[in-house]
């Protein structure tokens, strides 16, 4: 593909709710612009954009597809975003790099959850928009109550550009208000309009829509309201250059209409991206800091200035290696070049430049501000990391917010060849998904695995079955208990054992006293008098140490207990470390069952987002999962609940608060403090913990 100036480059993410429609516009457009020979669907070979096999199976998208193609002698990049809770990592990465989106919004089912979300993530990065409302072929099409609805929810004055004629099995064209033409266009056709004159019967309505276009055109401009008053119109110059303005400012947000998968519509919209997405040059510069000195530093799309750039995904193809998707945000990047990562401080070797239509790669000669682009194999490179011309000139990007795991699994892998093999396969799915998370946790040592949802993790199994050949059994996470004390005691710790030969002697007296919560462990030497000689105090600490991380009621770690040695005995021949050891550790189990042992529990601070019907269930839930609602905040339609609920009560949150709110609610959590068990609750974690521990004995 040859190379183009940025005026000439537009960047385009299509983003919404999922089942909308958006991989079938790509298609659409893709088919209209020759980059496919047939109208591809998800859910089959035929789709360009939908080609991991797990999208295949699932018939919608999980990750985003880049596609590059020629229009009006315009290079236009094409970003088709997922549009489900599951897999918004590439959702959001994507809506940081293009200059445009077009939102997507299914004329049947209108305005859902999805489409608020990446509407607030577009606002965040202050980007225009186009609303595309497709399935105009469906019964239920109503374009009215969309525009009410997309006013309402989102503050903005949505205006159609697009006058649809007839809906769901009449829809058979539109008026273009704009150059107020009447396209036909035939069913399954090649996506062409056909111009015509616009029916008689729709005539009024055609006036009255254009008029409304004027007036808001004329309402965005304070300049332009005045002519429009004093003169009670506007000139062809002056309303068209009020339009891009007020589109380019968000002050306006065109509307047009079609069928994705009849290739109805698709081509208009194909124009309005040229006419109203703005080129890569018109973007505000970014804020960015300075490696060397850490200062601000405002970076401009000028392809005279220095290299720098920022990754925002990466794919892990199973044939081509590592794939790094990045946007080139100053100045000109060539084949077989060098380039600074900023974030792992080192240089990565720039083999051939590349663009993709899906799957598909095709070369590029060079890339500039504004454009972007591919390149292969590259070592230490990963998504969201800053890319420059060396150490000392180099900027770093502000890090792109990809959303916190809400669903966390156990993962065991099934056989010992898979044990071996799982680290790298995590690794490599982790580079390609930044929402995917994997710790190994440092009390249970269990491998946990984090992601978005239920389907989420289903797809990161799948994946390491066909690309790595590792099979794993998953199950919720343990809850990292632990066991403190609520009272004090003296005991004795004796250990004596005589076989024949030289036997083992140990003696001491112990202190066993409960801290403040978060006090850890103490150990203190008061014997006096060489009851015990110095050398055997540090193995009796050991041995309470140790008796201390198996836990004596349910073999959890404990904590905040101070341990005091005051007193105790020795044998000349028969005393030695490993016989204090044991004394301390027997001394510390027995004197610990009477200091009233209690179990403690993870609580997690939860802030869950919901809509403000919803928040009495809610609420409702979190009380009956022992939650504790310590605030709520109104913002907007919707309201912030903060609660510390137990983790035990929220292992399965994500799905649970889902079905409360209708895929609307959204929470982030994160670790608070540890709090008392209730007794009834204890005795039965205590026994599992208990009937587990005999089991691995065996």
């Amino acid at each position: 593909m040859k190379s183009y100036s940025a005026e000439h480059i537009r960047n385009v993410g299509l983003i919404g709710h999922g089942g909308s429609g958006k991989t079938s516009v790509a298609e659409a457009i893709l088919y209209l612009t020759g980059v496919s020979d047939r109208l591809g669907k998800p859910g089959d070979n035929s789709s360009v954009m939908d080609f991991d096999p797990d999208e295949v199976k699932r018939g919608n998208s999980i990750n985003a597809s880049l596609a590059s193609f020629e229009h009006q002698k315009h290079k236009i990049n094409l970003l088709d975003t997922p549009g489900s809770n599951n897999f918004v990592g590439d959702t959001v990465g994507c809506i940081r790099v293009v200059d445009g989106a077009v939102v997507v919004i299914g004329a049947d089912a209108g305005v859902q959850f999805y489409t608020e979300k990446t509407w607030k993530w577009a606002d965040d990065e202050n980007i225009p928009r186009i609303i595309f409302i497709n399935k105009m072929d469906a019964e239920q099409a109503q374009v009215k109550n969309i525009l009410d609805t997309v006013k309402k929810k989102f503050g903005v004055n949505p205006i159609l550009f697009d006058l649809p004629v007839g809906s769901g099995e009449a829809f058979k064209g539109i008026v273009d208000l704009v150059e107020q033409k009447y396209f036909a266009y035939e069913k399954g056709g090649d996506g062409k309009g056909t111009v015509g004159e616009v029916p008689a019967d729709i005539a009024d309505d055609v006036e009255t829509t254009r008029m409304e276009l004027v007036e808001a055109v004329a309402e965005a401009d304070d300049e332009l309201i005045e002519t429009y008053l004093e003169k009670g119109e506007l000139s062809e110059d002056e309303f068209l250059d009020g339009l891009r303005h007020g589109i380019a400012e968000g002050r306006l947000v065109p509307v047009l209409c079609g069928s994705a998968i009849h290739n109805i519509g698709v081509d208009r919209l194909l124009d309005a991206l040229i006419d109203y997405i703005p080129s890569p040059d018109k973007r505000e510069p970014v804020l960015a800091t300075h490696v060397a000195d850490g200062s601000e530093k405002e970076i401009a799309n000028d392809s005279g200035a220095p290299f720098t750039g920022q990754v925002f995904k990466t794919i892990a193809d199973p044939y081509a290696g590592k794939l790094t998707l990045f946007r080139v945000m100053s100045g000109k990047l060539t084949g077989d070049s060098s380039v600074y990562n900023v974030n792992h401080e080192t240089n990565e070797r720039i083999g051939h430049l590349l663009t993709l239509q899906g799957k598909k790669q095709v070369q590029l000669t060079e890339a500039v501000a504004g454009d972007i682009v591919c390149v292969a194999k590259l070592k230490v490179t990963g998504t969201g990391d800053s890319l420059g011309p060396d150490a000392k000139t180099s900027v770093r990007f502000p890090a792109i917010p990809f959303p916190n795991a809400v669903l966390a699994r156990g993962m065991v892998p099934k056989t010992r060849a898979d044990e071996e093999k799982i680290s790298n396969a995590l690794h490599r799915l982790c580079e390609e998904d930044p929402t995917l998370k994997v710790e190994r946790d440092a009390q249970t040592h269990e491998l946990v695995v984090s992601g978005m949802g239920a389907v989420h993790l289903d797809v990161v199994l799948e994946r390491m079955k066909r690309r790595f050949s590792v099979e794993v059994d998953v199950k919720p996470p343990k809850v990292p208990y632990l066991e403190t004390i609520r009272a004090s005691t003296k005991v004795q710790g004796k250990y004596k054992k005589q076989t024949g030969g030289r036997g083992q002697y140990g003696d001491c007296w112990l202190e066993i006293a409960p801290m403040p919560k978060g006090g850890g462990f103490e150990f203190e030497n008061k014997v006096v008098g060489g009851a015990i000689p110095k050398t055997y105090i540090p193995a009796v600490e050991k041995g309470v140490q140790e008796a201390m991380a198996g836990g004596v009621v349910a073999h959890y770690p404990m904590v905040d207990i101070r341990v005091a040695v005051y007193d105790g005995s020795y044998h000349d021949v028969d005393s030695s470390e490993m016989a204090f050891k044991i004394a301390g550790s027997m001394g510390f189990k027995k004197g610990v069952q009477s200091c009233k042992p209690t179990l403690l529990e993870p609580v997690m601070l939860l802030n869950v987002m919901v809509p403000s019907e919803a928040m009495g269930d809610v609420i409702g839930d979190l009380n009956s999962k022992r939650g504790k609602v310590i605030g709520v905040e109104a913002d907007g339609d919707s309201q912030n609940i903060r609660a510390h609920v137990p983790m035990a009560s929220i292992l399965n949150y994500a799905p649970e608060l889902r079905a409360i709110t209708g895929g609307r609610g959204e929470f982030e959590m994160e670790f608070d403090h540890y709090d008392d068990v209730p007794e009834h609750i204890a005795a039965k974690i205590i026994e599992e913990a208990q009937l587990q521990h005999e089991e691995e004995k065996e």
